[in-house]
């Protein structure tokens, strides 16, 4: 266990406040997101660690919001993220599935994508490391047909969007046809107009800024590298407590117990940015940087979606060799909030696993268990009153013992 808990536990509700509350909106490019980045910054160099700060070019967006109408009947819709703006008035065409949008033709015309081909969140046209065939099909189909803009109406699904209802179809700044989203409420009032004049506008922006990556290393340069990871960016709109400011928490506590680590081990404390962006483009410039040096990272901790209040946290093991895995088994059970829990791969933990590296994905069990119905993540209600402090002091202090015991 740690020395100085009420220290550090006043520390982490501090850190938590500062992300979520004292800084409004942390979505990539923003100023907020900027702000995010110097506080850890700022607070890896007080503790006395090694820091590198790695630039690269995002896209935040304005919402400006957005209007649909014909005849007189109005419809709720939301600006898509990322998407271009309109004002167009034009026939409404429908399409339910892929037959159907590969048949049509819809160039000039509003297009209404609903049902079964609106199911899942389309993956951004350049996302590398998940992009299904049936979503490349349906991107490449709508650049091809050209459509004046698009109108989706979509339900509910947590695993790919978060736990916001409708969920935007298309987020993706690489994709320059209009869209808007609606509800399947909506949608069924909209269906009734098929082939009829609509007018559609959507004030949507698109701002080009800057992000960084913020890096903290400790131990011997150079040496085999335990690469602990959250990501420091939120969806516009949402305090990104659980999502991700509380694995920030947990880095910085982690730098403060780890200051005086004199292991033969480099330990490399990573602020990604991105996980929730389009094109993640923090997670893309970590992998160019490292191309060359993946192999020498003997294994990565990764936090996301952890200290909900209910339930304990959550390790789960990916490719450990024999002797990881028995060392952290041993760790947890002086850590009994702390449980071995089922794989999961929405984080950013799967980029190490996918250039074989080893990997540990810390989460709330209550979460996992949720993924698919949960309705916090990516909405205003993921905030910290939903946020247990201790859990984040515990996990600091399993984390850190766990590193000490590999030498």
């Amino acid at each position: 266990m740690m020395d100085n808990t009420p220290e550090l536990l006043s520390k982490g509700k501090a850190y938590l406040k500062a992300l979520c509350d004292d800084i409004e909106e942390r979505c990539v490019g923003s100023e907020g997101n900027r702000m995010a980045t110097r506080f850890f910054l700022d607070e890896l160099i007080s503790y006395g660690w090694r820091t590198e700060i790695a630039e690269f070019s995002a896209m935040d967006w304005n919402d400006g919001g957005a209007t649909l109408s014909t005849n007189g009947e109005r419809f709720e819709v939301f600006v898509s993220p990322y998407s271009l703006g309109c004002t167009v008035e034009a026939e409404l065409v429908d399409a339910t599935s892929i037959p159907e949008l590969e048949k049509m033709e819809c160039a000039g015309k509003i297009l209404f994508l609903h049902g079964e081909i609106a199911a899942e969140q389309l993956m951004p046209k350049n996302f590398v490391f998940y992009n299904p065939e049936e979503h490349r099909k349906i991107i490449g189909l709508l650049e091809e047909k050209k459509p004046q803009a698009i109108v989706c109406a979509t339900s509910r699904n947590a695993a790919l969007a978060g736990g916001v209802y409708p969920f935007p179809l298309i987020e993706d700044g690489d994709f320059d046809i209009p869209s808007v989203y609606m509800t399947e409420e909506e949608g069924g009032r909209l269906l009734h107009n098929v082939n009829k004049s609509v007018f559609l506008e959507s004030k949507s922006e698109r701002v080009f800024g800057t992000g960084y990556n913020i890096i903290g290393k400790n131990g011997v340069a150079g040496a085999e590298r335990i690469v602990v990871t959250a990501h420091i960016d939120a969806k516009k709109g949402s305090p990104g407590a659980i999502d991700d400011a509380t694995g920030i928490v947990v880095l910085l506590l982690l730098a403060q117990v780890l200051k005086d680590y004199s292991g033969k081990k480099e330990i490399e404390i990573v602020a990604f940015n991105g996980e929730d962006y389009f094109a993640v483009p923090g997670q893309m410039n970590y992998i160019a940087a490292n191309q060359n040096t993946f192999s020498n990272i003997i294994l990565n901790i990764n936090i996301d979606g952890a200290g909900y209040k209910e339930g304990p946290s959550s390790f789960a093991f990916f490719d450990l060799p024999d002797g990881l895995h028995q060392k952290v088994i041993e760790v947890m059970r002086d850590y009994p909030g702390i449980i071995e829990g089922p794989q999961w791969p929405q984080g950013d933990h799967s980029i190490f696993v996918q250039y074989g590296r080893p990997a540990i994905a810390v989460s709330s069990k209550w979460f996992i268990e949720h993924i698919d119905s949960q309705d916090i993540t990516h909405t205003p209600k993921d905030t910290i009153d939903i946020v247990d402090c201790n859990k984040l002091l515990e996990l600091a202090g399993g984390i850190s013992a766990f590193i000490r015991r590999l030498g």
